[in-house]
């Protein structure tokens, strides 16, 4: 996962997986969701991010509940 933010276009950018963007879907005005060909979520685009989100979300980010056990099952 990336979380990527352009200050120049003032835009946020999620890639949940790399994977070639087929199709992207609209879900309201300035956010977009990228799909796969199989029509799975690749990544969501949030236009003017700094109108949508305070700077306090766009730095604070917090990952909660990480299943580091699997992870450290699968590598082993």
């Amino acid at each position: 996962m990336k979380i990527e933010y352009d200050r120049e276009a003032d835009a946020l950018y999620i890639q949940l997986r790399e994977a070639y963007v087929d199709d992207n879907l609209d879900i309201e005005e300035g956010v977009t969701i990228d799909l796969d060909a199989e029509r799975h979520i690749v990544g969501i685009e949030i236009l003017d991010a700094s109108k949508k989100l305070s700077l306090k979300d766009l730095v604070n980010i917090t990952i909660e509940n990480l299943p580091v056990e699997r992870l450290n099952t699968l590598s082993a």
